[in-house]
Protein backbone atom coordinates (compact mmCIF):
# COMPACT_ATOMS: atom_id res chain seq x y z
CA UNK A 1 0.00 0.00 0.00
CA UNK A 2 2.81 2.47 0.75
CA UNK A 3 5.10 1.36 -1.89
CA UNK A 4 7.01 4.51 -3.80
CA UNK A 5 4.73 3.98 -6.66
CA UNK A 6 1.78 3.57 -5.21
CA UNK A 7 -1.02 6.17 -5.62
CA UNK A 8 -1.42 7.32 -2.34
CA UNK A 9 2.56 8.02 -2.08
CA UNK A 10 2.64 9.77 -4.79
CA UNK A 11 -0.40 12.25 -3.71
CA UNK A 12 1.12 12.71 -0.22
CA UNK A 13 4.40 13.39 -1.52
CA UNK A 14 3.00 15.69 -4.37
CA UNK A 15 1.20 17.66 -1.25
CA UNK A 16 4.10 17.67 1.02
CA UNK A 17 6.06 19.30 -1.76
CA UNK A 18 3.88 21.55 -3.17
CA UNK A 19 3.63 23.01 0.65
CA UNK A 20 7.63 23.02 0.69
CA UNK A 21 7.72 24.75 -3.27
CA UNK A 22 4.95 27.42 -1.59
CA UNK A 23 6.94 28.07 1.65
CA UNK A 24 10.36 28.65 -0.22
CA UNK A 25 8.39 31.17 -2.89
CA UNK A 26 6.63 32.69 0.61
CA UNK A 27 10.38 33.38 1.95
CA UNK A 28 11.61 34.46 -1.32
CA UNK A 29 9.10 37.18 -1.60
CA UNK A 30 9.32 37.99 2.36
CA UNK A 31 13.40 38.47 1.52
CA UNK A 32 12.47 40.82 -1.45
CA UNK A 33 9.81 42.99 1.14
CA UNK A 34 12.73 43.03 3.60
CA UNK A 35 15.67 44.33 1.41
CA UNK A 36 13.01 46.76 -0.45
CA UNK A 37 11.71 48.40 3.09
CA UNK A 38 15.27 48.05 4.32
CA UNK A 39 16.68 50.32 1.78
CA UNK A 40 13.63 52.39 1.46
CA UNK A 41 14.61 53.33 5.29
CA UNK A 42 17.96 53.73 3.90
CA UNK A 43 17.18 56.22 2.00
CA UNK A 44 14.51 58.33 3.45
CA UNK A 45 16.60 61.25 2.56
CA UNK A 46 16.43 60.31 -1.07
CA UNK A 47 12.80 60.39 -0.89
CA UNK A 48 12.03 56.69 -0.53
CA UNK A 49 9.94 54.91 2.31
CA UNK A 50 10.26 51.73 4.38
CA UNK A 51 7.11 49.40 3.50
CA UNK A 52 4.19 50.25 5.26
CA UNK A 53 3.58 47.18 7.90
CA UNK A 54 6.47 45.10 6.66
CA UNK A 55 7.01 44.05 10.32
CA UNK A 56 3.33 42.58 9.82
CA UNK A 57 3.97 40.61 6.56
CA UNK A 58 6.97 39.12 7.41
CA UNK A 59 5.22 37.75 10.80
CA UNK A 60 2.50 36.63 8.48
CA UNK A 61 4.56 34.94 5.87
CA UNK A 62 7.64 33.43 8.58
CA UNK A 63 4.40 31.64 9.97
CA UNK A 64 3.19 30.23 6.71
CA UNK A 65 6.57 29.39 5.57
CA UNK A 66 7.15 27.00 9.15
CA UNK A 67 4.12 25.42 8.36
CA UNK A 68 4.74 24.72 5.09
CA UNK A 69 8.29 22.54 5.51
CA UNK A 70 6.66 20.57 8.31
CA UNK A 71 5.00 18.46 5.92
CA UNK A 72 7.88 18.06 3.42
CA UNK A 73 10.32 17.36 6.42
CA UNK A 74 8.45 14.48 8.00
CA UNK A 75 7.85 13.04 4.99
CA UNK A 76 11.49 12.31 4.63
CA UNK A 77 12.33 12.35 7.93
CA UNK A 78 14.42 15.91 7.86
CA UNK A 79 13.79 16.22 11.45
CA UNK A 80 17.40 15.87 14.13
CA UNK A 81 18.10 12.89 14.76
CA UNK A 82 20.59 11.34 17.38
CA UNK A 83 22.45 8.61 15.27
CA UNK A 84 25.28 8.49 17.55
CA UNK A 85 22.81 6.62 19.93
CA UNK A 86 20.21 4.57 17.08
CA UNK A 87 22.89 3.47 14.79
CA UNK A 88 23.90 1.23 17.03
CA UNK A 89 20.81 -0.24 17.82
CA UNK A 90 19.56 -3.54 15.91
CA UNK A 91 16.76 -2.50 12.98
CA UNK A 92 13.67 -3.61 15.51
CA UNK A 93 15.01 -1.59 18.69
CA UNK A 94 14.80 1.37 15.31
CA UNK A 95 11.70 0.23 13.99
CA UNK A 96 9.94 0.41 17.97
CA UNK A 97 11.80 3.78 17.85
CA UNK A 98 10.24 5.28 14.92
CA UNK A 99 6.74 3.62 15.83
CA UNK A 100 7.02 5.53 19.04
CA UNK A 101 8.44 9.16 17.17
CA UNK A 102 6.03 8.85 14.43
CA UNK A 103 2.89 8.50 16.87
CA UNK A 104 4.26 10.83 18.51
CA UNK A 105 4.34 13.30 15.60
CA UNK A 106 0.95 12.21 14.38
CA UNK A 107 -0.21 13.15 18.13
CA UNK A 108 1.51 16.20 18.13
CA UNK A 109 0.66 17.98 14.99
CA UNK A 110 -3.04 16.85 15.33
CA UNK A 111 -2.66 18.84 18.32
CA UNK A 112 -1.17 21.82 16.69
CA UNK A 113 -3.94 21.94 13.87
CA UNK A 114 -6.90 21.30 16.30
CA UNK A 115 -5.79 24.03 18.62
CA UNK A 116 -4.67 26.51 15.66
CA UNK A 117 -7.99 26.06 13.94
CA UNK A 118 -10.12 26.86 16.93
CA UNK A 119 -7.20 29.79 17.17
CA UNK A 120 -8.01 31.25 13.43
CA UNK A 121 -12.17 30.72 14.43
CA UNK A 122 -11.36 32.83 16.95
CA UNK A 123 -9.34 35.83 15.27
CA UNK A 124 -12.60 35.70 12.13
CA UNK A 125 -14.71 35.90 15.22
CA UNK A 126 -13.21 39.04 16.85
CA UNK A 127 -12.38 40.18 13.51
CA UNK A 128 -8.64 40.95 15.18
CA UNK A 129 -6.52 42.78 12.65
CA UNK A 130 -2.76 44.42 12.62
CA UNK A 131 -2.24 47.24 13.26
CA UNK A 132 -0.50 49.78 10.65
CA UNK A 133 -2.31 47.37 7.06
CA UNK A 134 -5.69 46.23 9.24
CA UNK A 135 -5.02 42.39 7.59
CA UNK A 136 -7.19 40.27 9.13
CA UNK A 137 -5.27 38.08 11.07
CA UNK A 138 -7.81 35.28 10.62
CA UNK A 139 -6.46 34.68 7.12
CA UNK A 140 -2.73 34.72 8.19
CA UNK A 141 -3.90 31.42 10.60
CA UNK A 142 -5.82 30.06 7.41
CA UNK A 143 -2.86 30.24 5.56
CA UNK A 144 -1.06 28.22 8.21
CA UNK A 145 -3.86 26.13 8.92
CA UNK A 146 -3.59 24.65 5.41
CA UNK A 147 0.09 23.50 5.93
CA UNK A 148 -0.97 22.23 9.33
CA UNK A 149 -3.53 19.88 7.86
CA UNK A 150 -1.30 18.62 5.42
CA UNK A 151 1.14 17.98 8.15
CA UNK A 152 -1.06 15.60 9.63
CA UNK A 153 -2.03 14.16 6.89
CA UNK A 154 1.49 13.23 5.79
CA UNK A 155 1.92 12.42 9.86
CA UNK A 156 -1.29 9.40 9.58
CA UNK A 157 0.83 8.37 6.19
CA UNK A 158 3.97 7.81 7.63
CA UNK A 159 3.08 6.26 11.12
CA UNK A 160 0.91 3.97 8.83
CA UNK A 161 3.54 3.28 6.68
CA UNK A 162 6.22 2.38 9.44
CA UNK A 163 2.99 0.16 11.31
CA UNK A 164 2.77 -1.96 7.59
CA UNK A 165 6.97 -1.84 7.25
CA UNK A 166 6.94 -3.66 11.53
CA UNK A 167 3.89 -5.77 10.53
CA UNK A 168 5.73 -7.33 6.93
CA UNK A 169 9.57 -7.28 8.96
CA UNK A 170 10.53 -4.47 7.11
CA UNK A 171 14.08 -2.85 7.86
CA UNK A 172 13.34 0.74 9.25
CA UNK A 173 12.59 3.63 6.95
CA UNK A 174 15.17 5.74 8.57
CA UNK A 175 15.94 8.73 5.64
CA UNK A 176 17.58 11.72 5.07
CA UNK A 177 17.25 12.86 9.08
CA UNK A 178 19.49 9.70 9.99
CA UNK A 179 21.92 10.70 7.88
CA UNK A 180 21.27 7.63 5.25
Amino acid sequence: MFEERSLLTRVVSTLAKAMAIAGGLTLVAIVVLVVVSVTGRALLWAGLRPITGDYELVSAGIGFAVFAFLPWTHLNRGHAVVTIFTDNFSPKANSILLFLADLAMLAASSFIAWRLYFGMLDKFAYRETTLLLRMPLGWSYAACMVGASIFVIVALFVFARTVEDIIKGNPPRLGQGAGH
